[in-house]
């Protein structure tokens, strides 16, 4: 089913153990783009956007013909978008705004086969997921683990986060940063 290996247009540890997890073959290749939100550029179309920058940008440097696939992942609560954390005290007030509150998780995919890049396919995957109450004393316990730092929203479901999610409606791998079912459906097109 996993016939192609893929080069994924990413460090990101998270989307690599997915990808382990189903047995797919994969190269990371960082993209280093520039990820500032272009003014008035909502939650959905900045993800795709950083997904098919990621994706254009590592197409570049492969060969001919291996699929790149690009993605992005953030959190979107009361219409701000959270990324990753830029310090502790952000990571206090983004989990603050979480707290006892539905949020959705977005994250934009675009996959491109090297040589071809007029067959790109770009989509994204969206999961509501509701955290429950949180006390200051267990924001600070959490962002004294270190976890939330370079996770969008602050928090990792997979981690010691899921102490806090009280219900999740969609893609659990998407929370995680890749959307393997999209992903999977999309390499069928492709």
């Amino acid at each position: 089913m996993l016939k192609e290996k893929l080069v994924l247009a990413s460090k990101s540890p998270r989307r690599g153990e997915i990808l382990r997890a189903v047995g797919w073959e994969f190269e990371a290749v960082a993209a280093n783009i520039d990820e500032t939100r272009m003014e008035s550029e909502d939650a959905v179309n900045y993800v795709k956007r950083l997904a098919q920058t990621k994706a254009e940008t590592v197409v570049r440097k492969s060969s001919n013909n291996v699929l790149v696939l690009g993605a992005d992942t953030v959190v979107v609560i009361d219409g701000e978008i959270l990324g990753q954390p830029r310090d502790d005290h952000d990571a206090r007030r983004m989990l603050k705004l979480l707290s006892g509150k539905w949020h959705e998780v977005l994250t934009g995919i675009a996959l491109m086969r090297a040589g071809q890049t007029s067959q790109a396919l770009i989509d994204h995957q969206t999961t509501r997921v509701h955290f429950v109450e949180m006390s200051s004393d267990e924001i600070d316990w959490y962002v004294s683990t270190r976890e939330p730092n370079g996770k969008a929203g602050a928090y990792a479901i997979q981690g010691r986060g899921a102490l806090f999610i009280g219900e999740i409606q969609g893609d659990y791998f998407n929370v995680v940063g890749l959307p393997l079912r999209l992903v999977y459906e999309l390499t069928q097109k492709i």
